[in-house]
Parts: C-alpha cells; sequence; structure tokens
C-alpha cells in the first residue's frame, strides 16, 4: 500500500494551495478525515466549501474568487475542497491569480483524474501530490493491444459504460476522465514496449501521433469519446 494524503500534508505548515491528482472516491474521505483532524467542521460550515463539478467552468471560477476573499468564522482557517474531472482553460487561466497570490489562512485542494490536462502554468501554482493507483487500467491497455478488432470494440462498449454515482454524493470519476486516464496508460505500455523493452523497428509509428490527436480531441468538451477510441482502436495494430 503506498503512501495516503495525509502523509504529505504538514498540518502545522499547510501549502495554499494543493493539486492531488487520483481517484476522488479514495482521495476525499483521506481529505476530509485530515480536515477533521485540524478541527475544521466539515458539515454545514461557512469555513468550509465543497465543490465537485465535472467540468470546472469559467463561472464556477468567478464564484470561487468571489467567496475565497471573505474570512474563517469559526477555526480561523477557510477551506476548498473542489473536485473536477476537467477543469476548462478559461477556468484556469480566470484562477492563476488566487494561486499565485496566498490569501491568508485560505487553503485550497483541488482534486483531478489527471493533471497532463491541465495549463503548466496553473499547475505551478500548486503543491502538487499524485495518487493514481492505475495498476487495473495497466493492465486493460495490455490486454486491450493484444485484441483483435471486433474484441476492442466490444471492451470499450463495456470500459466506457457509466458507473452509479456513490450513495455518499461522491460523483465517480467521468466517462471522459476515465478515457483520458486509458489512453496514457495505453501509450506509456506502447513506449515500453517498443522503444525500452523490444526496440521493434519493423512496425509503422504513426498510431503514436493518432494517439495524441485523440487525446487532443478528448479535451474539447463534447467530443465524442466512444467513437475517438474506437477510431484507436482501428490505428493501432494487433500486438
Amino acid at each position: 500500500m503506498g503512501p495516503e494524503i495525509k502523509d504529505y500534508l504538514d498540518k502545522n505548515n499547510l501549502h495554499h494551495a494543493y493539486l492531488i491528482e487520483g481517484g476522488r472516491d479514495t482521495i476525499i474521505p483521506q481529505l476530509l478525515d485530515f480536515l477533521k483532524n485540524l478541527g475544521i467542521n466539515t458539515f454545514n460550515s461557512p469555513d468550509f466549501q465543497y465543490i465537485s463539478v465535472d467540468s470546472f467552468k469559467i463561472e464556477d471560477a468567478r464564484n470561487l474568487k468571489s467567496v475565497s476573499f471573505e474570512k474563517g468564522f469559526f477555526s480561523g482557517k477557510k477551506i476548498f475542497l473542489i473536485s473536477a474531472n476537467n477543469f476548462l482553460l478559461e477556468a484556469q487561466n480566470a484562477l492563476l491569480k488566487i494561486f499565485e497570490e496566498p490569501i491568508e489562512n485560505t487553503h485550497f485542494f483541488l482534486i483531478v483524474p489527471d493533471i497532463n490536462f491541465l495549463l503548466k502554468t496553473f499547475t505551478s501554482r500548486f503543491y502538487v501530490i499524485t495518487n493514481r493507483g492505475d495498476s487495473a487500467i495497466e493492465k486493460d491497455a495490455e490486454d486491450f493491444l493484444s485484441m483483435r478488432l471486433q474484441d476492442r470494440i466490444d471492451f470499450l462498449k463495456d470500459f466506457l459504460k457509466e458507473r452509479e454515482e456513490s450513495d455518499e454524493n461522491i460523483v465517480e470519476d467521468s466517462i471522459r476522465s476515465k478515457a483520458g486516464k486509458f489512453l496514457n496508460t495505453l501509450e506509456i505500455v506502447l513506449h515500453n514496449k517498443f522503444f525500452i523493452k523490444e526496440a521493434n523497428q519493423d512496425i509503422d509509428f504513426d498510431f503514436f501521433h493518432h494517439l495524441f490527436k485523440v487525446r487532443e480531441f478528448l479535451h474539447q468538451p463534447g467530443s465524442p469519446t466512444k467513437t475517438l477510441l474506437e477510431s484507436l482502436a482501428l490505428a493501432i495494430p494487433v500486438l
């Protein structure tokens, strides 16, 4: 078992902004326990705000900016816990200033499934914690590469099914974020296979460029996730 989130946090010297990469259903309970140990009331308190959305939009950024300067009432600290599968580019740009210039006794915890979808200028404002745990997706990626085309199509149909929401009001990763993690893992597996382990020079590597394009389109709101991944199933040879 790897380190828990609390192992990265110093309760006596909290950073003003944390960016945590990983699954929200694992991370959020750990964060809530940590905050309770700090004396932060996480239930119906004006000192604590929990925001959980699929895409964090410009309107969300403006609302966050407007309330972030309010002082804490009871604990002396104000905590913002934000979980989003995707931060739109305009929202990231709108938030740069508040994450660059710390607000006294105000702390932000942002949870995303993949920091690679964020601007470098945005992530540079944070103390970054990675807590992926993607061993299951890595196996899926390896199995996917050995499948025939129809088996790949059937796999994607099942892989991209919606999961039921948690009874604890913790929204599961969206299909788009799950697809993004799968793409990233698929790229790593392919890179290891061709450039580290086998160094096979007899294969046309154009499918790498197609993978990059699929990732680029996947990042755009409204893009057809299933169609994009099916195009990749066609592009990558059976290995």
